[in-house]
């Protein structure tokens, strides 16, 4: 199956009206389970060069659940929106979408390094691709962004919500006893409780997920 976007839009947008599609955007964002076998999980891992006017990103595809590498890609393409603060993925996501269109097969569920709906406007980099692919998508971020969480115990598998007022936006999870937890936010077609269990699995002995690992390792080499 090749790739289609079921919402597709001009990037080319100020940063006024990018703020105004992030909002349309985030209604379509799926926070269940949808049905569907997970056999392909990619990591998705988004650089820059030459001073951030060239946007660098890989998507590396594992088996699911032995995390075997299958398939691993790298597109480039001049960096056209600007650096502006939650509005990230309207500068990285094209490159990321060249990446995908190589791709032998699509993965059944995205892995994205950065945040879900764990985000001012419920639309990070994963939300954002999820609802542009129709893919089931999970942000797993290595910082907070927005939100506010307990104190997260020690032992790996431990977790807290993190919220934005009233609303659990994500999860501070452990992936490593002792280790700084990353943040687990939904992207789409997946729960919260789904999407941890998911990350959990996918980071046996590191902190990150495997397929994120492997996407960052392989952007560092170029």
């Amino acid at each position: 199956m090749r790739l289609k976007l079921h919402h597709a839009h001009a990037w080319n947008l100020s940063p006024a009206d990018a703020r105004q599609l992030q909002g349309r955007l985030a209604a379509c964002v799926v926070r269940e389970d949808r049905p569907g076998t997970t056999h392909r999980v990619a990591g998705v891992d988004v650089g820059f060069e030459s001073g951030g006017r060239v946007t660098r990103a890989v998507v590396s595809v594992m088996s699911w659940p032995d995390l075997a590498p299958v398939e691993d890609v790298l597109a480039r393409r001049a960096t056209t929106f600007p650096y502006v603060p939650g509005l990230l993925s309207f500068r990285e996501l094209p490159a990321v979408l060249d990446a995908l269109e190589q791709l032998s097969a699509l993965p059944d569920l995205l892995l994205c390094d950065g945040q879900g709906i764990a985000h001012p406007r419920r639309l990070g980099i994963a939300a954002h691709l999820g609802v542009l692919t129709d893919l089931p998508a999970i942000g797993v971020g290595k910082s907070r962004l927005i939100g506010v969480h307990e104190q997260v115990p020690a032992h790996r598998g431990a977790w807290r919500e993190l919220r934005d007022g009233d609303e659990v936006i994500g999860a501070v999870l452990r992936t490593r006893a002792r280790v700084k937890p990353v943040y687990v936010s939904v992207g789409h077609r997946i729960s919260l409780a789904t999407a941890i269990d998911v990350v959990l699995q996918a980071a046996p002995r590191y902190r990150l997920p495997e397929p994120i690992r492997r996407a960052d390792r392989l952007a560092s080499r170029h």
